[in-house]
């Protein structure tokens, strides 16, 4: 029976690892198009995404059964409750890498917009945050992941910058207004994948150190109701 699990694990293990090469590559490209107008790779990108959505199906699956069949406890149960976790993380990163093309579509004239924001920039330390999440969940690397929070911080700031930008070059030249928006959504999707890849850093705690972080800063002076009485 051991060696039965630890074979469904270690398949486990390479279809989320198999997963999360193929989102790190999505996200890649995306920013590629919105770098160097290589809008051709939106046909790529969006193949990959039925992809992604397989290996979702995929990992749910195997999780499901690891759980019906083994009743795994302590590092094991916490692999497979993080494997369900960031594989939903994962899909939803495969989708904004979808979404960012589709507005890079929209504004394939208007490309000189995106160098005369912080678009770029912004886009960059999230491509770094997507990278470093991925790579510390399948290393198993605490400080890596550490690392992504404070970067989370510099995108929303940037996600903040870029929008008075924008709106500013329509109060310019109102007829910006529909590009400009298109480029203000891709700011927020950017934001999201940001986001994700800390969801998936504060998972990597939950991994390695048995931690729960995630919203510890909201809740930190926060109780349920009637939690305080459970506790008197």
């Amino acid at each position: 029976m051991e060696r039965h699990f630890e074979k469904e694990l270690d398949e486990l293990k390479t279809t989320i690892n198999k997963m999360a090469s193929i989102v790190d590559e999505q996200v890649e490209n995306s920013f590629k198009d919105m770098e160097h107008a290589e809008v051709r790779l939106f046909k790529d990108i969006k193949h990959r995404d039925r992809e992604v959505d397989a290996y979702d199906n995929l990992i749910m699956a195997q999780c499901e059964s690891l759980l019906a069949l083994y009743q795994p406890v302590a590092s094991d149960l916490r692999y497979i409750l993080t494997a369900i976790k960031i594989d939903s993380q994962l899909e939803r990163c495969g989708d904004i890498a979808v979404n960012i093309v589709q507005r890079i579509k929209k504004t394939d004239n208007f490309r000189d917009i995106i160098t005369q924001t912080d678009l770029p920039e912004m886009a960059k330390i999230a491509r770094e945050m997507v990278k470093d999440a991925i790579t510390s969940f399948i290393n198993s690397d605490v400080e890596i992941a550490k690392t992504i929070w404070k970067k989370d911080d510099i995108v929303d700031d940037y996600n903040k910058k870029i929008f008075k930008q924008l709106v500013e070059m329509i109060q310019a030249n109102p007829t910006l207004a529909e590009v400009c928006s298109h480029l203000i959504v891709l700011a927020r999707q950017i934001e999201r994948l940001a986001d994700h890849a800390t969801n998936i850093s504060e998972d990597v705690i939950f991994l390695v150190d048995a931690e729960i972080i995630a919203h510890k800063k909201k809740l930190s002076n926060y109780q349920l109701p009637g939690e305080e009485n459970a506790h008197s």
